[in-house]
């Protein structure tokens, strides 16, 4: 089964955590795929999607959401995963974030979603950024706070079908 795992990033987290589900669900049928450099990746070509987005100052990167909306019908004859990444500690606040970044229809039909974490790295941010992350999280410095249970969570549930229990 040959995957796909698409993704936008803005400073990085989002690619190493693509990276990461990659190696954990085996790297060798997985293309990572991102958005800002391939801005139209053929589905014909894989069986399953993963797709993943960073969240900004509450918000999805734009083109992820435009991407499955794009897509969505071949989306829909593939297994699907969602996930999201941002540093947003409150899970509603999580559950509105990943609404807002993948249709409906893709929510509906996702083998897993989860909010995967994120990072504060200051020294791939601007000044302004870096100003309003120190004002809104009161961080002084670069924090990653990767969620790798979630991780491995979402790697268990996405293989689950390749997998199934026998009763």
């Amino acid at each position: 089964m040959k995957t796909a795992i698409i993704f936008s990033s803005k400073h990085g987290t989002t690619e190493k955590v693509a990276g990461i589900l990659a190696e954990n669900l085996g790297k060798e049928n997985i293309s990572l795929i991102n958005l800002k450099k391939d801005k139209n990746p053929d589905l014909n070509a894989y069986d399953s999607v993963i797709l993943g987005t960073a969240i900004y100052a509450g918000n999805p990167i734009k083109n992820i959401k435009s991407f499955a909306l794009k897509n969505e019908s071949n989306l829909k004859n593939k297994k699907v995963g969602l996930f999201i990444c941002g540093m947003d500690p409150g899970k509603e606040k999580q559950e509105e974030q990943m609404k807002a970044s993948f249709p409906d229809s893709l929510m509906q039909q996702a083998k897993t979603k989860h909010y995967l974490g994120g990072e504060f790295i200051f020294e791939d941010m601007n000044f302004f950024e870096r100003f309003i992350i120190k004002k809104i999280s009161k961080a002084e410095k670069s924090i990653s706070l990767i969620h790798h249970e979630n991780i491995k969570k979402f790697v268990e549930e996405f293989k689950d079908e390749e997998n199934p229990v026998e009763t």
